[in-house]
C-alpha cells in the first residue's frame, strides 16, 4: 500500500519550510548572510537542526533557496508596478523605481543575495536572481522601443548595465553612506531613476516628469536603537 500524506500533514510541512526560508531571511536582513547557520536557523524558526537539514540537507542549499525566494518576491513587485503603470515608457520608470525602493528598503539582505561573501557556494543561485530581473527591464526597453518611445538598442545589454549600476550604486562597496537619512532615500531613487531614463535614451524633460510619477515611499533599513522612518513620495 502506498502512503500518500494527507492534505493537513502536506500543510503542515509547507509551513515548517517557509517558516525555516522566514528565519534564515530575517536573520539576514538584521546580520548579514555570514550569519544564516543552521543552528541558530533551528532555534529561530522552532524547529530542530535535523528539521532543517531534512528540508535543505546543506547551508549552501538553504541560502540558495533565500536568494531565489527573496528574488521572485522582488520580481514579481517590480511586475506590479510596472504593469500598474499607464504606457510601456511609465512601466520602464516604474520597475527601475520599484528596484530601486526594494534594494534600499533591505540594504543588508540585498548585499546578501548579490555579492557577501560567504562560505558557501550559491554563485548559481546569484546568476540567476540576476537574469531574471535583468530579463524583466529588458522587456520593458524593449516594449518602450516598440512603441516608439525610445531610439533602437540592445535592451539585453542595455538591461544589464542599468542593473549593475544600481545595485553598485545602492548596495555596493562605493554606496553612499547616508541613506539612512529619508530625503537621502528618496533623492538616491530620483537620481537614479533619472540616470536609467536618460542611458535608454528618454529627453531629459520627459524623464524628469516620469520621475515624478513613478517615485515610491521608501522605508530605511531598522536600526536596532530606534524605528525606521517613513519616506513618503
Amino acid at each position: 500500500m502506498v502512503y500518500r500524506r494527507t492534505q493537513q500533514v502536506m500543510r503542515r510541512l509547507a509551513a515548517r519550510r517557509r517558516a525555516i526560508l522566514a528565519a534564515a531571511r530575517d536573520t539576514a536582513a538584521e546580520q548579514g548572510m555570514t550569519a544564516v547557520q543552521i543552528a541558530p536557523i533551528a532555534t529561530r524558526a522552532n524547529v530542530a537542526a535535523g528539521t532543517v537539514y531534512r528540508y535543505f540537507p546543506s547551508k549552501a542549499e538553504l541560502i540558495s533557496e533565500l536568494i531565489s525566494d527573496v528574488s521572485r518576491e522582488q520580481l514579481e513587485s517590480v511586475r506590479r508596478a510596472a504593469d500598474a503603470a499607464p504606457g510601456p515608457l511609465s512601466a520602464l520608470a516604474a520597475a527601475v523605481t520599484r528596484i530601486a525602493v526594494d534594494v534600499l528598503s533591505q540594504r543588508k539582505l540585498a548585499w546578501g543575495i548579490l555579492a557577501e561573501p560567504i562560505d558557501v557556494d550559491v554563485t548559481a543561485s546569484r546568476i540567476d536572481s540576476r537574469k531574471a530581473i535583468v530579463a524583466e527591464i529588458e522587456t520593458r526597453i524593449a516594449a518602450a522601443a516598440r512603441a516608439g518611445h525610445l531610439p533602437a538598442q540592445d535592451a539585453s545589454l542595455t538591461a544589464a548595465a542599468l542593473i549593475g549600476a544600481l545595485h553598485e550604486a545602492l548596495v555596493g562597496p562605493l554606496a553612499p553612506d547616508n541613506l539612512d537619512d529619508p530625503a537621502k532615500l528618496r533623492e538616491a531613487v530620483q537620481t537614479l531613476t533619472l540616470m536609467a531614463l536618460r542611458a535608454v535614451g528618454v529627453m531629459d524633460a520627459r524623464a524628469r516628469g516620469l520621475v515624478v510619477q513613478a517615485v515610491l515611499p521608501v522605508t530605511p533599513e531598522p536600526k536596532p536603537a530606534a524605528p525606521a522612518a517613513s519616506l513618503s513620495a
